[in-house]
């Protein structure tokens, strides 16, 4: 199981790094990432975390987002994501 925060910020320039991060561990096997930070998140972050999120279910290992931020579950609330994050939000 590999764990890591996520930035406080996750936009464009922040995307490709949380990717390649993401890309690597989920290689190894479950992964659990920390949102408790999160202070702003775009569209194509939360996209990031659903593909994540796919990716691990079809190898068929975990992937969780612990403690997500008040402004992370904002921005899921927002943009009508509410379903595909249900699974993977451990509080």
């Amino acid at each position: 199981m590999t764990a890591f925060e996520l930035p406080a910020i996750i936009d464009l320039d922040a995307i490709d790094a949380i990717r390649d991060r993401l890309a690597d561990a989920l290689e190894e096997g479950s992964v659990t990432v920390s949102g408790a930070g999160v202070e702003r998140v775009s569209t194509n972050g939360l996209l990031l975390l659903v593909s994540a999120a796919e990716t691990a279910r079809r190898n068929h290992f975990e992937f969780a987002i612990a403690t997500p931020s008040a402004a992370m579950g904002a921005a899921i609330e927002r943009l009508g994501l509410s379903a595909q994050f249900s699974g993977m939000m451990r509080q």
